[in-house]
């Protein structure tokens, strides 16, 4: 017993997250729409915009500019990830099969698109614990506060910044993030 104690006052002392076996961002796995498994670990050295999504949204548009940088500034070193989210005034009914022909259909979306998940409340996801938790990502706290939020993560998987759902995708802000 007093070796786990002082293994936990060893982790909190140097600020490591030993929380639900989630140590860093590249340590999660998620399902994408089609149900396969994505490793976050295959974004090594790339810098990633995490964004919660929902096809009902006065943001809905969003999309449009999500994947005009995606084309620009993506594969090699910028990846764009959608978690399509229902958390806000039911603005993503759907399912993963008509979250996908939405995508497809109207914005010709090529980004990666993971499977529905909460971004808030009592059924978080773990990613979205990590994110607007600051004992989890070592940064800041934050709230998802509306669909279309950015969540920006570094080449080394650190959380850098977190922009607001009314700031477009192709905001000089974030453009400038992602060729620097």
């Amino acid at each position: 017993m007093k070796i786990k104690s002082l293994l936990t006052a060893v982790f909190l002392f140097t600020g490591v997250s030993i929380i639900a076996g989630q140590t860093g961002f590249y340590d999660f796995k998620v399902k994408t729409l089609d149900g396969e498994t994505f490793d976050f670990a295959s974004l090594k050295g790339k810098k990633v915009m995490i964004v919660n999504t929902a096809s009902k949204c006065g943001f809905t548009p969003q999309y449009e500019q999500l994947q005009d940088i995606y084309e620009k500034y993506g594969k090699d070193h910028f990846v764009i990830i959608g978690f399509p989210a229902n958390n806000f005034m039911n603005q993503e009914p759907g399912t993963a099969e008509e979250i996908r022909e939405f995508c497809d259909v109207n914005y010709g979306v090529t980004f990666p698109m993971m499977a529905k998940i909460s971004v808030k409340g009592d059924d978080q996801h773990p990613l979205y614990q990590w994110l607007t938790n600051k004992e989890k990502n070592g940064v800041s706290d934050s709230e998802v506060k509306w669909n279309f939020q950015k969540y920006l993560i570094s080449a080394d998987g650190k959380l850098e910044k977190v922009i607001p759902s009314k700031t477009r995708p192709d905001d000089p802000e974030i453009i400038a993030w992602i060729k620097d």
